[in-house]
This record gives C-alpha cells, sequence and structure tokens, in this order.
C-alpha cells in the first residue's frame, strides 16, 4: 500500500512538470500545468494524510477500544490537519496581498508623501489575515 501512495506522490508530482517542460520548450506559458502540479500535489497529499489517519483509527481492537480515550485517532489527526491547512493558506494568502498592497503603497508614496498613513492600513488589513489564521489554527488546537 505504500508503494502506491509513493506511486502517486511520484505521479502527481511529475506528470504535470513534463506537460511544464514540453509547453515551455515549445513556446507557450507554463503556468496552467503549473498550477495543475501543484493542485494535484496538495490533493494527494490530503488523500494520503486521510488514508494514513484511517488505517491508524482501523488497527485498534475491540480488546484496546476500552483503553482508548474518547477521542477518535482519525478526527484528531484531520483537526491538526484542519488547523494546519488553516495556519499554511492564511499565511500564503496574507503573503500575496501583503507583497500587493505595499508594492502599491511604495508607488503611491513617491508620487504623494502624505498618502504613507492610508497604505499602511491597508498593509495592516492584508497582514491581518495571516494572523486570523493562525487565531483559527490555536482556535481548531485548543479544541483537540
Amino acid at each position: 500500500m505504500i508503494f502506491l501512495y509513493a506511486f502517486l506522490i511520484l505521479l502527481a508530482v511529475a506528470a504535470p512538470l513534463m506537460l511544464v517542460y514540453r509547453r515551455v520548450r515549445t513556446g507557450h506559458r507554463g503556468k496552467a500545468p503549473l498550477v495543475a502540479n501543484i493542485a494535484s500535489f496538495f490533493g494527494v497529499m490530503v488523500v494520503i494524510a486521510v488514508g494514513f489517519l484511517s488505517q491508524g483509527a482501523a488497527a485498534v481492537s475491540e480488546a484496546d477500544a476500552a483503553s482508548v480515550v474518547s477521542s477518535d485517532a482519525l478526527a484528531t489527526g484531520l483537526g491538526y490537519l484542519s488547523a494546519a491547512l488553516s495556519v499554511g493558506i492564511c499565511s500564503i494568502g496574507g503573503g500575496i496581498a501583503v507583497a500587493a498592497a505595499a508594492s502599491a503603497a511604495l508607488g503611491a508614496l513617491s508620487e504623494n508623501e502624505e498618502l504613507f498613513g492610508k497604505s499602511l492600513i491597508f498593509v495592516g488589513l492584508a497582514e491581518g489575515l495571516a494572523l486570523y489564521g493562525l487565531l483559527i489554527g490555536f482556535m481548531i488546537i485548543s479544541k483537540l
């Protein structure tokens, strides 16, 4: 079963990269296959994580079921996975937003220095997105 997971990871990474290489070599843009590569890689990683977590939950025998705490292993694992996704995706989104807002703010400041306060607010709002993701991640972990 582990060989199947390894093959899926290799296929999810290698197949779209071959498309990117072929498109760039022929003079086309390779952005769409690259986005497909990223999406398929993370999709396969989520499927594999759920597969490994469900195997751990199914491995508990009936004799050990009485000693297992009331939380299910699959639910706990998915809780950690959701906390990690919350923090990671919000941090990536916050980074993209800060990059766009900061470059626009620097362009506006070069023309009019009075816009410093307004531009600082927009950069701070974009940065708050990552902080909200971190807060949600802590809230999820505290409930596990």
